[in-house]
């Protein structure tokens, strides 16, 4: 009962009497750790908003710590990733993205400078050992992934070194030998695994061998033949397939004499030899591909697939890129080239419903060009592996564990054929070895991540300031070589600084919004501080439902949900 004496004033305590019972509104606030749109983009499994968080706390170490829970490898992907975690990220509705590749990037070199351990202990010596063959960003993300759970790995690699095509196929002026070399020498020092090198399948180890020895086989053996290419049946005396003929200059540093080069495709390959062409002498190279250059109105899907700052930098360097566009015919005197025909394509709605790339009648021209390059994909080598090859020369991975009708063999990375990043080759070993660690230990599969993901919509802007994206040192042309890295190394302030741009997504920030502006006090905050948000916690005996939390929340942790509360609860 409410007392109230001669001033007109409650006594103390009185207004507890006054609880909200059952007519709060139909919702009541509760707390949702969402996803972070970088981290539901990131094909590796980095969990971007939670390493930027310790880096907001001067933490470096941990954050590098958390990075590395998912990717080992962070000193290659933050130089070769097209980082779609910059392209989801929520920050651009108030400025431009975080520029989350190149913190990613620093953070791999610190943690080489300072040679900090992977957060992994050894397996034990009579663990189950996992057979993995191919030591690329998949193979050797396997094997780190087995030591993460408790298992061994040991790697076949055909090559006389690790890497893959990390190594045989990405130009030192993206990825450094001495990067490259010092982030998988320590991952390949870890206790548990074990490399072979010079040795192929097929060769001198058998599929079938591998199946009885191991307890599990991970096939990571990337894709190293091309696709064969003609146009109407015709292929010049001379054709020098991209693929192939990248890896030649990397060997031995040179090319075929050429003046004007056309080069057919629209990956990354096709960019990375344009540009090392150009850098080479050739006079003139044209870049013709089906897909779209970046525009306000590019459809995404229609967007040619290339890491953006590769080609930003390519338009710096002069290659002409033709858009929407294929070879139609081969012009050639005798056996030598002289031009190729091209036309215009456009996308169409076709009878089975889908959009297809057709010729548009009217559009040829002539190109002059004295060798043509076609750049149009690559294909597994089917050695060893002929029975489990798909029908378009692919691996058939039929589940998100990479699994293939072979059982307990999981095929991943480029040579699944839906795969064409170091990051998703990245995110496959992790995600085969939790499958296969979960089996050996008697588990169902790993729950995916079902959190909803955060969109810029659920976030209150009006308490993140504008900010400037850092900018990143790069090379001016005239000093870009074959060897010298084009984008620079950002440093220590600038990362930390970039770190404060990071809106922590479905995340609380412990900013006290909910505690301070509560008209009921219905917000109650324990001496405890929580990361999760938990040392906030709402009193529904005098919560009313009004929201105002929610609405001030910055991040879109508080959401307003059904109410199914009841007195006595």
């Amino acid at each position: 009962m409410v007392v109230i004496n001669r001033g007109a004033h409650a006594e103390p305590g009185t207004s507890l009497e006054f609880k909200t019972g059952n007519w709060r509104s139909s919702e009541c606030p509760v707390h949702v750790h969402a996803k972070a749109p970088c981290h539901a983009a990131c094909p590796a499994g980095e969990d971007q908003q939670a390493w930027f968080a310790w880096l907001q706390e001067g933490h470096v170490e941990e954050a590098w710590r958390e990075l590395v829970s998912a990717n080992p490898l962070p000193s290659v992907t933050g130089r070769v990733c097209p980082h779609p975690c910059e392209t989801a990220c929520n920050r651009t509705s108030i400025d431009t993205p975080l520029a989350i590749h190149n913190v990613e990037r620093w953070l791999g070199d610190e943690a080489v400078a300072k040679g900090w351990a992977y957060p992994v202990e050894a397996p034990a010596a009579d663990a189950p050992c996992v057979a993995i063959v191919g030591s690329g960003p998949g193979g050797l993300s396997a094997a780190y992934h087995c030591v993460r759970n408790g298992l061994r790995a040991e790697i076949f690699e055909a090559l006389p070194e690790a890497g893959g095509l990390l190594r045989s196929a990405i130009p030192p002026t993206r990825l450094p030998r001495t990067a490259l070399d010092a982030e998988i020498n320590r991952l390949l020092a870890l206790p548990g695994i074990t490399l072979n090198l010079r040795c192929r399948l097929g060769r001198d180890v058998m599929l079938d061998e591998l199946r009885h020895s191991h307890a599990a086989v991970i096939l990571s053996p990337g894709c190293g033949l091309s696709k064969e290419w003609n146009i109407d049946g015709a292929v010049p005396t001379d054709l020098h397939e991209g693929l192939h003929l990248l890896r030649e200059f990397m060997d031995h540093g040179e090319f075929p004499e050429a003046k004007r080069v056309a080069v057919h495709g629209g990956g990354n390959t096709a960019i990375d030899l344009c540009r090392l062409m150009k850098r080479y002498g050739v006079d003139d190279v044209t870049l013709i591909t089906a897909s779209a250059l970046p525009g306000p109105d590019t459809d995404p899907s229609d967007l040619i697939n290339v890491v953006p700052r590769e080609l930003e930098e390519a338009l710096e360097e002069g290659i002409e890129i033709i858009e929407h566009a294929t070879v139609k015919r081969l012009i050639m005197k005798g056996s030598r080239m002289t031009g190729v025909e091209i036309v215009s394509l456009k996308k169409l709605p076709g009878t089975d419903g889908r959009m297809h790339r057709v010729q548009f009648e009217g559009t040829e021209r002539v190109v002059s060009v004295d060798m043509v390059i076609p750049c149009i994909g690559e294909r597994v080598n089917p050695d060893g592996m002929h029975n489990l090859l798909n029908r378009w020369h692919y691996l058939d991975a039929q589940d998100r564990w990479s699994r293939t009708p072979q059982e307990n063999v999981h095929a991943i990375g480029d040579a699944r054929g839906d795969r064409g990043t170091v990051a998703e080759a990245i995110g496959d070993g992790r995600l085969a070895v939790e499958a296969i660690a979960a089996r050996l230990q008697g588990r169902p599969d790993p729950v995916e991540d079902a959190r909803p993901e955060m969109p810029a919509s659920g976030l209150n802007p009006v308490y993140f300031g504008r900010i400037s994206r850092i900018a990143v040192p790069k090379l001016p042309v005239a000093e870009r070589t074959f060897e010298a890295e084009i984008e620079g190394d950002i440093g220590r302030m600038a990362a930390l600084r970039e770190a404060t741009r990071c809106l922590s997504c479905g995340n609380c920030l412990a900013c006290d919004n909910c505690w301070v502006m509560c008209p009921d006090n219905a917000v109650i905050k324990t001496a405890e501080l929580a990361s999760d948000g938990s040392h906030y916690v709402f009193d529904l005996d005098f919560c009313k439902g009004c929201g105002i939390c929610a609405k001030e929340c910055p991040t879109g942790f508080i959401q307003m949900a059904e109410d199914t509360w009841h007195e006595g609860d």
